[in-house]
């Protein structure tokens, strides 16, 4: 969906984006008026604000919790994310996952509950209410490790600022549910995406991915991410159609020994 300036968000062109994001999300019936909410309030050019989403998660949290999922959930792209994990197995150490830009999904510690191979996954959002939620979640369900030596953290991250929380070549895997597409969805979120993605090779190790699920056309996609990341490899998969819409993995890898 492309941006939408406030001249443009006339009542016909809001309800046509509310279709089209309707049509991206498995939505229930209380995440519909929340994202009627959403956009209504002529949100969208601010989804790269701190203060849009704590409104946001304060809104859609109500009284009983329940994980919201941008575009799908963990099922429709763990055979994306678990061969990475399982093909990197280090006998020394967890392997680093990072899920960017979390919010309230189940994402992050379904790769805790279901990864048999240790892994530490940091579950980090700008927006502190979400990460609040999640921590209540989490804690009240009592969630289970696929290992017993994993991990699972959530910490309220700047996504542009991750040297801040990891150390350099240090993370194996970092997810991409949606966060850069709400970046570059956002009026003014297309350098901060591009600074987010600098961050993310920064921080992956040599042989660490990061995997970008998007609804955005690989002819837009695979361009902006090649030249921002010139000396990383890219790559796309098609993860498949709900609702009439595609969806994408976008793969980019560090390449050794080059400077980013």
């Amino acid at each position: 969906m492309a941006p939408l300036s406030k001249s443009l968000l006339t009542r016909a062109k809001i309800f046509r984006a509310w279709l089209r994001l309707h049509s991206s999300l498995s939505c229930t019936f209380r995440d519909r008026l929340v994202l009627i909410w959403f956009i209504c309030a002529e949100m969208i050019e601010n989804m790269d604000k701190k203060a849009t989403w704590d409104q946001f998660y304060s809104k859609s949290s109500n009284k009983t919790f329940k994980n919201f999922e941008w575009f799908f959930g963990f099922e429709a792209v763990q055979n994306f994310i678990m061969p990475v994990l399982q093909t990197k197995v280090s006998p020394n150490a967890r392997l680093e996952v990072l899920d960017m830009g979390c919010g309230t999904s189940a994402l992050g510690p379904s790769i805790y509950q279901r990864c048999p191979v240790p892994v530490r996954v940091t579950c980090g959002d700008i927006s502190p209410v979400a990460v609040r939620l999640m921590q209540e979640h989490v804690r009240a369900r009592a969630v289970q490790p696929g290992n017993r030596s994993s991990q699972l953290d959530f910490v309220e991250l700047d996504c542009t600022q991750l040297h801040k929380h990891f150390a350099p070549t240090s993370v194996d895997l970092i997810v991409d549910k949606g966060t850069t597409d709400a970046l570059l969805k956002s009026k003014e979120g297309k350098k901060s995406a591009g600074l987010v993605l600098k961050q993310c090779l920064t921080v992956l190790c040599h042989s660490g991915s990061l995997l970008q699920f998007s609804d955005e056309d690989p002819d837009a996609r695979l361009l902006w991410l090649e030249t921002e990341a010139r000396a990383a490899y890219v790559a796309v998969q098609e993860v498949g159609e709900l609702r009439g819409v595609s969806y994408y993995c976008y793969q980019v890898s560090p390449v050794p020994n080059v400077q980013h």
